[in-house]
């Protein structure tokens, strides 16, 4: 099983507008081969001490069953759409990929 962290940083003031953009591909997302899982989330404020909160950044949790079908969804059309049709909400992007130990 592959674990992706992605953090997309956004610019401010257009988190709401990319996670709606991002939600309406969630279902194409989901459909293809070796999709797990695949899901926005947004820091919250857990009180936790070592937390630190950033309104600017939504963190994608994925699971593919395999690297092939992880890199097969990076090149598939919709995606490299979403990436095109978000660019200007967005700032950067960073990924963690793991796997089970």
């Amino acid at each position: 099983m592959i674990h992706v962290i992605a953090s997309i940083g956004v610019k401010p003031g257009k988190r709401a507008e990319f996670i709606k953009a991002f939600k309406d591909n969630v279902p194409t997302v989901l459909a293809e081969k070796g999709c797990v899982e695949y899901a926005p989330t947004v820091d919250t404020n857990s009180g936790i001490e070592a937390q630190w909160v950033d309104e600017t950044v939504v963190t994608i949790i994925e699971k593919w069953e395999t690297l092939d079908t992880l890199h097969a969804h990076l090149e598939a059309p919709h995606m490299v759409a979403f990436r095109e049709n978000t660019a200007d909400l967005t700032e950067d992007v960073s990924l963690t990929v793991l796997e089970n130990a």
